[in-house]
């Protein structure tokens, strides 16, 4: 199966790198609410983390011992 091999430097003239790298000004949405409640948001902490990994090693040992 043949397949076309892409240069792996690609040659661009100076028009179309200008056009590529100008700045872009962005439209902020003003209009859009925000709900920044920090209180209801719950962080992922070390014990959630140690959590994770005991229910794994514990689901592992049920799988490997049922054989």
């Amino acid at each position: 199966m043949k397949g076309e091999i892409m240069p792996s430097i690609v040659q661009i003239d100076r028009q179309h790198l200008n056009e590529l790298t100008q700045e872009v000004k962005e439209t902020l949405a003003k209009d859009l609410a925000v709900n920044n409640n920090q209180n209801n948001a719950k962080t992922f902490s070390t014990v959630d983390l140690w959590r994770i990994q005991n229910m794994k090693k514990s689901a592992h040992l049920r799988f490997k011992s049922s054989f």
